[in-house]
């Protein structure tokens, strides 16, 4: 299970709001805030894929500036690959660039 540490920043006025949106996503716990606009969050998903795609319904909030990814645990996943089971997308794995680059 995917386990990620993440400083979510908004606007200082529109805080509120991505705080809201954020209670409305059940992988995700709010740790802190402040008058700045960061939002201090834990995300915890299934697989690596669902972490990924709460990522980016969070990023592409109208009200979220950034979403930084401060801390990520993928070791079950690892674990998992190394006993030869094929996961459909670990975290942060992408298409090898081409020989040509």
């Amino acid at each position: 299970m995917p386990i990620s540490g993440v400083v979510i920043t908004s606007r200082p006025a529109e805080k509120k709001e991505v705080l809201r949106c954020l209670s409305a996503i059940a992988e995700v716990e709010v740790h802190g805030d402040d008058e700045k606009g960061n939002i201090v969050a834990v995300l915890e998903t299934e697989s690596s894929e669902e972490m990924e795609k709460i990522i980016d319904r969070i990023s592409k909030d109208q009200n979220v500036l950034h979403v930084g990814l401060t801390y990520l645990n993928t070791e079950d996943e690892a674990e998992r690959m190394v006993q030869g089971e094929k996961l459909a997308k670990p975290f942060g794995f992408r298409k090898p660039l081409s020989d040509n680059s």
